[in-house]
């Protein structure tokens, strides 16, 4: 639920073009990049240093294939990447696939460990009321749970209606990768 709350926040404070009836989405990433400074091989803990010269430890769990061709200097480089797609859909037309919610794993190919994680869930809520006036919208999900959320700007409520069906999809990856 704390996931579809932030994906309806995000909805209900974007310009009023989002609510055409193309798909709409909106993206964030953070990339940040650390050498290795030192590796603990029988706990498979490994140690980072960031530009700053913070250092963090973490530990790398059996998932990690190739843990041992990590080498103190090695340069790894973390990239995270969100994104939230919506698409409003008048009654009566077809809703697309949802999205499973399940995590996979891409191992990369390379000369250096790397991978991928990522999970997409997806959520439909059906608008149930809305008040120009505060501004703010109401939506519940098909499982009956309704909230409410403030609208930061008038114009967002353009074009929705009572009884739209609003299909949010949020997709989050971590790609990791040593050079």
């Amino acid at each position: 639920m704390t996931r579809t709350s932030a994906v309806l926040a995000l909805l209900v404070a974007v310009p009023a073009i989002a609510f055409a009836q193309k798909p709409v989405t909106e993206t964030a990433s953070a990339e940040l990049t650390a050498t290795i400074e030192a590796i603990d091989q029988s706990s498979r803990l490994v140690t980072l240093k960031d530009k700053t010269g913070a250092t963090e430890t973490i530990y790398a769990g059996p998932e990690v294939k190739r843990f041992a061709e990590l080498k103190v200097g090695d340069t790894v480089t973390f990239r995270y990447m969100e994104s939230v797609a919506y698409q409003i859909r008048k009654p009566g037309q077809p809703s697309g696939p949802a999205a499973k919610g399940e995590t996979t794993l891409a191992r990369g190919k390379g000369p250096k460990p790397s991978g991928t994680l990522s999970k997409q869930e997806s959520a439909t809520v059906t608008v149930k009321a809305i008040d120009a006036k505060v501004p703010s919208i109401t939506v519940a999900t098909d499982d009956g749970r309704v909230s409410s959320y403030r609208v930061n700007d008038k114009k967002n409520l353009e074009g929705v209606a009572v009884g739209d069906r609003v299909e949010i999809t949020y997709t989050v990856a971590l790609m990791i990768s040593v050079n």
